[in-house]
């Protein structure tokens, strides 16, 4: 008896219980699920919520000023298959609008030691849904004594993040890895798209590095070619796009799982490929 009145427990039913409490129980308790179940969200007491936050984006608040849903967002990963597996590249500048809310975060998230994931969207929402994956991932392998395939990784992740598609999130996400069918490389996104490929480049500045991606890829690429193309893709879309900056990251994915290649300035590579063109070197 001693240790339940400590715990506050009580021998008896009160029924005097105020149901207003009992209320407000119930809806902690629904917009707590995901402390529970972290695969679902609390989401907005609509009938049909996607249907609703829509109308928001057209209204206006007290003031009369517009209500805007669609926020900017600013980043640049990219990542690409060779002969010696797949190489990631990411910037660190994390944005809200023109406002740089950070310069080193970091856009690589290793989920296990064979598979990478990269953030682009908003990163609340990637970072998010990159740890459930890695809950799942590891709840798998102990399950059945072995690595998740990463395309079954990618399907998991893509229908996750599809149940809510329409109510804000905001996801452009690449995983990459290694398993018994070799490397392999996909992207999803929060609008249901779950593509494999060998090349692709998530984010605002994602036209800027393609372009110096697609003249210098091959399939045939060395290591440090393979990795110097990354870091200077990464580059020029950081001096040409605002929204991206920061670090430039490379990992790569081996047969024997991921490494951690470089994070360097891009304000060092800025004057370290100035002094090569000066020189006449590239």
């Amino acid at each position: 008896m001693a240790l339940a009145e400590v715990c506050g427990l009580k021998s008896f039913v009160d029924f005097n219980t105020s149901r207003e409490n009992d209320k407000y129980s119930r809806e902690i308790e629904a917009y707590s699920r995901n402390f529970m179940n972290n695969a679902q969200l609390a989401i907005p007491p609509y009938i049909n919520p996607a249907e609703k936050l829509a109308h928001l984006a057209e209204g206006t608040d007290e003031t009369g000023k517009h209500l805007k849903i669609k926020f900017d967002h600013g980043t640049t990963t990219l990542g690409f298959q060779f002969q010696g597996g797949i190489v990631l590249a990411v910037d660190s500048r994390a944005t809200g609008g023109q406002f740089i809310g950070s310069s080193t975060m970091k856009k690589i998230v290793e989920i296990n030691d064979y598979l990478l994931g990269t953030l682009a969207g908003g990163a609340a929402d990637c970072v998010y849904w990159d740890r459930v994956l890695a809950k799942q991932c590891r709840t798998y392998e102990l399950r059945n004594r072995e690595r998740i395939s990463i395309a079954a990784a990618s399907k998991l992740l893509s229908n996750m993040i599809y149940n809510y598609k329409g109510m804000g999130l905001s996801i452009g996400m690449m995983l990459a890895g290694w398993d018994k069918r070799g490397p392999s490389l996909y992207y999803v996104d929060s609008e249901g798209a779950r593509t494999p490929g060998k090349v692709f480049s998530v984010g605002s500045g994602s036209i800027y590095a393609f372009g110096a991606l697609d003249s210098g890829y091959r399939w045939d690429l060395s290591d440090e070619e393979a990795y110097e193309l990354g870091r200077r893709s990464i580059y020029h879309a950081t001096h040409r796009d605002a929204y991206s900056g920061g670090i430039v990251r490379v990992y790569h994915m081996k047969s024997t799982g991921w490494v951690h290649i470089s994070d360097e300035d891009c304000k060092d590579l800025h004057y370290m490929y100035q002094e090569q063109k000066e020189k006449g070197l590239n």
